[in-house]
């Protein structure tokens, strides 16, 4: 039987839109969500340059979320402005609203950060405030 047998057809699953060079787009890389532009299409990822934080990575080692007790606790920035990473295809989504300025949009993902890890007080919680802390004093200097 040949390969094609067994493809199926499942109407739930999105059609393929090939993004171009210059389109507005949100990006997921590692922990982070960011807005910005695709500088490069390959094969199998689009190479965005940054413009805007809409999520701020994670703090911690990403192989043990959550965790702070017996893994190395990696700080954990945002990638910077007009920064370009290679992000896989499936991560990269149009973007259709305004851009927001990088600064305020990465103090905004901060501050979000911040609230969401508010209710917590386990240890992880506060090594994340740690590292937030020296990272916006960094940021911003």
């Amino acid at each position: 039987m040949s390969y094609l047998h067994f493809q199926r057809f499942n109407p739930r699953r999105r059609a393929v839109v090939e993004l171009q060079i210059g389109d507005k787009v949100t990006a997921h890389y590692k922990t982070g969500k960011y807005a910005g532009e695709i500088t490069d299409v390959r094969p199998a990822h689009y190479l965005v340059r940054v413009l805007a934080v809409l999520k701020h990575p994670k703090q911690g080692d990403l192989h043990s979320p959550n965790e702070a007790e017996g893994v190395f606790f990696h700080e954990r920035r945002a990638l910077a402005h007009r920064e370009q990473a290679n992000i896989t295809k499936q991560m990269v989504k149009p973007f259709a609203d305004d851009m927001p300025d990088y600064d305020e949009s990465l103090r905004a993902a901060i501050a979000k950060m911040k609230e969401e890890l508010a209710n917590d007080s386990s240890k992880w919680t506060e090594l994340s405030l740690r590292n937030l802390e020296s990272l916006e004093k960094d940021y911003f200097k």
